[in-house]
């Protein structure tokens, strides 16, 4: 009897095993079909995203076209349109209307930033209008000389700058920039680029700031497309990771994460003593004041020296503008009253409007944006004294009594106390 069981048994196993191995087979095969579908639906979505973002076909085509009919022309035309020695490399775009591409132009390496919509007024709520084809480059018009050009532009200036005692020097280097033949005079298509980039805040500050340090250096133009020199580090510390890894990371864990991928302190202490030293540059500077309305660490970068390079302008703004934009807009609350991310001012409840003295000034915001990347790793013999000036420079407000001269001082105690801790050493 034991032994018929038991060779029941031995002739039933077989079949469990049959069917186990099945329910494994078909488990492997639900989840093979899941990683496949999963995968293509993330490759789906990175090409749809990558295909509006990434227009630089599109933006070329704008460019060239209006090239060839002899609409527009510049210093970088002829290679882009004609000789085809500058091209497009890899997409670095965040906004479809701002197209960023690594470029290779000959043996050199740069930035190329073309817009695919016209420049954005200050405005809070809206996008950027689509570009209209029509008028676009559609000034200075035909029969217009240079002197009626740099009156133009001379105009601009004092509208968005304000009355500068140096502005014509700057429409001066204005038109030497656009000489992009180096002929000795303006064309019209060569007029019509120039007008078409002094409208982006970006191209004119960094016209304003090509003899410093930190303002990378323009290599030539097209239309309202530029190049710009390659940085090495194209953010101030962290590490680029696939959006649908970046969805799945709380950002309190992201904000830590991002402090373990930053140079050594000494270096990270030259770096900062760059911006600190570029917020002095468009602080007050000769041609007014500036306003950083995004201080993010990815609009900031280095090169291999460690040098900071300004990565991304376009929210640092003429005061004058800002003031003139924001003062009649209507408000509900203190929320209303913000443009970028880091620009506010106070919404007057009795009016409903905003006033327009933005509250926090430009190195207050620099150094909320330095306190964890400088106090991480800090020598222990300075971290509490650049602790405390850290936190009197966040302090600062633009309403304070003397707040000019807290400023400098803040600023000056800042840098001096870097200085000194990193002189010494090769990282200087």
């Amino acid at each position: 009897m034991a032994r018929r069981l038991f060779a029941g048994a031995w002739l039933r196993k077989p079949h469990h095993a049959q069917v186990r191995f099945s329910y494994m087979r078909m488990k492997y095969l639900f989840i093979s079909w899941l990683v496949v579908f999963i995968g293509s639906w993330v490759m789906y979505v990175q090409y749809s995203t990558y295909t509006e973002l990434c227009r630089g076909h599109d933006c070329r085509k704008i460019i060239c076209d209006k090239y060839k009919t002899g609409v527009i022309d510049g210093s970088a035309c002829s290679s882009l349109c004609a000789k085809e020695t500058l091209y497009f490399g890899k997409c670095l775009s965040t906004k479809p209307n701002n197209q960023m591409y690594l470029g290779i132009w000959g043996n050199l390496q740069g930035v190329i930033k073309c817009q695919m919509e016209e420049a954005a007024q200050l405005d809070f709520d809206t996008d950027p209008e689509p570009r209209k084809e029509i008028i676009l480059f559609d000034k200075p018009t035909r029969g217009t000389t240079v002197e009626k050009f740099k009156e133009m532009v001379y105009g601009f200036f004092k509208a968005k700058l304000g009355e500068q005692g140096n502005l014509s020097e700057l429409v001066n280097i204005i038109l030497s920039f656009a000489d992009g033949n180096k002929d000795g005079r303006v064309s019209l298509p060569e007029a019509k680029s120039a007008w078409a980039l002094l409208q982006l805040d970006e191209f004119l500050l960094m016209v304003m700031l090509q003899d410093k340090e930190h303002t990378p250096k323009l290599m030539g133009f097209c239309g309202d497309l530029y190049v710009i020199e390659r940085v090495e580090y194209t953010s101030l510390y962290g590490i680029s990771l696939p959006w649908i890894i970046e969805l799945l990371i709380p950002s309190g864990f992201r904000r830590s994460m991002d402090q373990w991928f930053t140079p050594s302190w000494p270096r990270k202490a030259k770096i900062a003593i760059g911006l600190l030293e570029f917020v002095e540059d468009i602080f007050h500077g000769p041609y007014g004041n500036f306003l950083m309305c995004d201080t993010s660490a990815k609009n900031l970068g280095y090169n291999d020296k460690y040098d900071l390079k300004m990565m991304d302008m376009r929210k640092i703004v003429p005061e004058m503008n800002l003031k003139e934009m924001i003062k009649d807009r209507p408000c509900e609350s203190d929320m209303d009253c913000v443009y970028g991310t880091d620009c506010r001012t106070l919404c007057d409840q009795s009016k409903m409007r905003c006033t327009t003295e933005v509250i926090q000034p430009n190195l207050a915001k620099a150094c909320q944006l330095l306190k964890d990347y400088l106090l991480r790793g800090a020598p222990s013999d300075i971290h509490e004294e650049l602790e405390k000036q850290l936190y009197l420079c966040i302090a600062l407000k633009v309403s304070a009594n003397q707040m000019e001269m807290e400023h400098s001082l803040i600023l000056n105690n800042l840098k001096t106390l870097l200085w000194k801790k990193i002189s010494h050493t090769t990282d200087s």
